[in-house]
């Protein structure tokens, strides 16, 4: 039997249009090449799919399987599986290696092809697990391991002017999902229906505007009555009744590019309770959005929205934070941590982040006007202010369905 090979290279067909041109990757790589300076490390290894998808424009689907992108003062690499054939090389700026599973440990051998050993290597220490860390100790045998998953969080907070050109195609397509979910709305249909009504609609607009993109994990959360006191909660069968409170959430994904837009909404009828919690959630969105000045800063945002809530009495349905930053960000990857509207982020609001305002308060099941009241906008933070790109509209004027 003839030797069979522990990685190669598969230049198959030819390289495909990716989400951003050559020079916006060279500009982050350049950054990334500031860190190892800064660092002492002579190469990085990075394996979320954030970073990958950041400096190479490959978006990779893991199933179980590591990748990594390896970048040296010279090289740019992707180190990915054979079950991807050509996509990893067609779908990223630089070179690609795919490593075989003839053998454990393949992965690690590609990445050591490309690192070399006895180096410092830097690393994302959030991402890489024990298990991995070992390894890339065994085949790389680093002078020592430097983490820089905080550092390039940090770069990846500052969107470039073609960044947010994306998101806010993907702010525009969220708006085109949120029509056809309030026009899906009906006594009667179930969640999941309604759900499709949206998420078929933004595809189509993607494939409409983005021709040469990959289409993936555009979806939408469209929760009623009990199932709106969580953000997050999936969407179920329950049928529609009069009534109800709803919540919508529309989430196009473009080119790894997440974008949001989340709404109230009441089915033909809104009662005096809920209406008075909804109108204190909408008076808290627009103070919130007022507050994204540049200078300002995360956690001190939020004090000044719990002193609103606080005197109202409603501090106590708060269930999480105010905001978010966007970028290469998903439900199952990705986050930008440094800068979310929380009590314990003190990152300053610059020119070029994108951050949401969506507060939320959830009145418990079994009271008056029971719950979760949210609502979500996106803002680009410029010199002049917050600019909101979030244009469907928001509040009991636009949103009881008759």
């Amino acid at each position: 039997m003839s030797q069979r090979p522990d990685h190669f290279r598969f230049h198959n067909g030819e390289k495909a249009p990716l989400p951003f041109a050559e020079i916006e990757y060279e500009a982050r790589l350049k950054g990334l090449r500031r860190i190892l300076d800064e660092t002492g490390a002579a190469v990085a290894v990075l394996t979320s799919m954030q970073s990958v998808a950041y400096y190479s424009g490959f978006l990779y689907c893991s199933f179980g399987r590591p990748y990594a992108l390896v970048v040296t003062e010279t090289e740019c690499v992707t180190i990915a599986a054979g079950i991807d054939g050509g996509q990893p090389w067609r779908r990223s700026h630089g070179d690609a290696l795919t490593y075989t599973d003839w053998q454990r440990d393949n992965f690690w051998r590609a990445v050591a092809h490309v690192a070399g050993t006895g180096q410092v290597v830097a690393h994302e220490g959030d991402h890489l697990t024990l298990q991995q860390r070992d390894r890339m100790e065994d085949f790389l045998e680093p002078l020592t391991l430097v983490d820089i998953a905080p550092a390039v969080m940090r770069q990846r907070m500052r969107k470039s002017a073609a960044e947010i050109e994306l998101i806010r195609e993907g702010a525009r397509v969220a708006d085109v999902g949120g029509y056809a979910i309030k026009e899906a709305i009906r006594e009667g249909v179930r969640e999941i229906d309604v759900a499709m009504a949206g998420r078929d609609a933004m595809e189509a607009e993607i494939a409409r505007s983005f021709p040469d993109a990959e289409y993936r994990d555009t979806w939408v959360w469209f929760q009623s009555g009990l199932n709106t006191d969580g953000a997050h909660n999936p969407v179920t069968s329950r049928v529609l009744r009069r009534g109800d409170i709803l919540s919508l959430n529309a989430f196009p994904m473009i080119s790894g590019y997440y974008t949001a837009l989340e709404r109230t909404l009441f089915l033909t009828e809104l009662d005096l309770a809920s209406l008075k919690y909804w109108e204190a959630n909408v008076a808290a969105h627009e103070l919130g959005i007022s507050l994204l000045q540049p200078g300002a800063r995360c956690d001190e945002i939020t004090a000044q929205i719990n002193e609103f809530f606080e005197a109202q009495d409603l501090l106590k349905y708060r269930s999480f934070g105010y905001g978010h930053s966007f970028g290469l960000l998903s439900h199952y990857y990705g986050r930008e941590a440094g800068l979310e509207l929380r009590e314990d982020v003190d990152t300053v609001l610059e020119p070029g982040m994108v951050i949401s305002m969506e507060p939320m308060i959830t009145v418990p099941e079994g009271e008056p006007g029971a719950g979760g009241y949210r609502e979500h906008d996106i803002l680009v933070i410029t010199e002049d202010g917050p600019e909101n790109i979030t244009g469907f509209p928001f509040g009991p004027e636009h949103n009881v369905i008759l």
